[in-house]
């Protein structure tokens, strides 16, 4: 694939990563709301980047509670986690942990399932956590799109978990680690 096939690539994904904020900010993300076995999707999306994680060094690890149903949106959903998932794996190696690992854990609360990603990675400063979600926000500003994608993805995620009627976090502690999460309702 010569470069400019790439950068064609690389520009309509940037295309389709703006359209999609842009509905998901005006409250116009269309929404194929299905039953979706959250522990099922997880467990789907972590075995996609399973070869990755082996790959890298990083061992994946999965904590799957039983949940109810959800009335969502499964590739939606999907998409978020792949963003979340991908973030964790890219980050988890420049930890003082080793080996480096990345933790997906599903929890069930009386109305809602709660989902989230960590890392043993460097872990983001107050500031940082503050700006995470922003468009166009990259923790290092010196990375290249190349190397690290277009600084949309967690505000995708975020438009789409909002667009569920969810919400969605960050804890971090500076050479902690970060761990992303996300809350649906259930019923």
């Amino acid at each position: 694939v010569c470069s400019s096939d790439l950068e064609t690539l690389r520009l309509g994904r940037l295309v389709n990563d703006v359209r999609t904020l842009s509905l998901a900010e005006a409250g116009q993300l269309p929404l194929d709301r299905q039953p979706v076995d959250m522990s099922a999707l997880v467990a789907q999306a972590a075995a996609a980047f399973q070869p990755l994680a082996e790959a890298d060094g990083i061992q994946l690890r999965l904590n799957l509670a039983p949940t109810p149903p959800l009335s969502a949106d499964a590739s939606r959903l999907h998409q978020v986690l792949a963003n979340l998932i991908a973030n964790a794996l890219r980050y988890a190696p420049q930890g003082s942990h080793r080996p480096p690992c990345v933790t997906i854990r599903i929890a069930s609360e009386v109305d809602s399932v709660i989902v989230s990603v960590s890392d043993t990675g460097p872990g983001l400063t107050h500031d940082q956590q503050a700006q995470v979600f922003d468009r166009f926000w990259r923790s290092d500003a010196a990375r290249s799109r190349e190397q690290g994608g277009s600084g949309l993805g967690l505000a995708i995620a975020r438009g789409i978990v909002e667009a569920h009627g969810g919400t969605i976090g960050v804890r971090s502690e500076a050479g902690q680690g970060t761990e992303f999460w996300f809350r649906l309702k259930t019923g």
